[in-house]
């Protein structure tokens, strides 16, 4: 017995390196096969159908939802999102500004969804209705200035909080994601500090996680990171959330959104 175990260790160290190396373009493979069918089109089904449907204590649909294109404009408006609204005072992504439209639309209260899991009631409402209005800027690029005073706040936010070290193990955002060349679980990580892995990491969330089987947004990408640094839950829709949004879509503009992505 311990004679395999030595045999299983030796084994590993001699070709684990080459595992590694090859490991990538075995990824890239299997996203490649399963590409046709991405099951985050079942979600944009059910948003298109949430956002045309009647509900809430209001009976109305989200249909003059403005996700800062207008009244009803989906198209395009996630590539500038997160952005500044006025009619809220606040830097919105595309997630809280659903919420918003929810509230004085349908007047469903933003902490009832707020107080929700992911994948569940109106929490999943959400993750839905991100996936139509996301897919309907796959293709467009990213148009994320951080031009107004309250954007580049958030911007300044957001790195400072990528940047940040804390909890048990001492990580922050920059641990895993502002070098090149790191990987997690034998997968490559984007180096988020630079417009190439920028794009690679904000333009292919939301995506469908084969692993869960569930579409994941990024307010729950971010959501697993904290889990991940050992750092307290972070209330969604947040500011902390936004700001690490606008920092990674500032960082990324100019790029190719390619959400909703694939993921393992």
């Amino acid at each position: 017995m311990i004679k395999k175990i030595l045999v299983s260790v030796i084994f590993f160290f001699s070709h684990g390196f080459v595992f590694a190396q090859s490991n990538a373009e075995e990824i890239a493979k299997y996203r490649q096969m399963i590409a046709d069918g991405n099951p985050s089109e079942l979600y944009e089904a059910a948003g298109e159908e949430l956002w045309k449907k009647s509900a809430g204590p209001k009976n109305a649909t989200l249909e003059q939802c403005n996700l800062g294109l207008g009244p009803g404009v989906v198209q395009g408006a996630f590539a500038q999102l997160p952005r500044y609204f006025s009619d809220t005072k606040r830097v919105q992504d595309v997630e809280s500004r659903l919420m918003t439209c929810m509230e004085t639309l349908q007047g469903i209260a933003s902490q009832d969804v707020i107080k929700e899991s992911f994948g569940k009631g109106l929490r999943k409402d959400i993750e839905a209705l991100t996936a139509y209005v996301v897919t309907a800027s796959k293709g467009a690029k990213v148009q994320v200035l951080a031009a107004h005073p309250q954007e580049k706040k958030m911007f300044d936010l957001g790195k400072k909080i990528f940047n940040y070290q804390g909890g048990p193990m001492d990580f922050s955002c920059a641990s895993c994601h502002a070098e090149d060349g790191k990987r997690i679980r034998m997968q490559d990580l984007p180096n988020l500090t630079l417009a190439k892995g920028a794009v690679e990491g904000w333009g292919s969330w939301p995506a469908y996680r084969v692993s869960s089987g569930e579409f994941w947004t990024m307010q729950r990408r971010l959501n697993d990171c904290f889990r991940q640094q050992r750092l307290p839950e972070p209330i969604y829709g947040s500011e902390g959330t936004i700001a690490l949004s606008m920092y990674m879509a500032k960082t990324a503009h100019g790029g190719v959104i390619q959400t909703p992505g694939l993921k393992r």
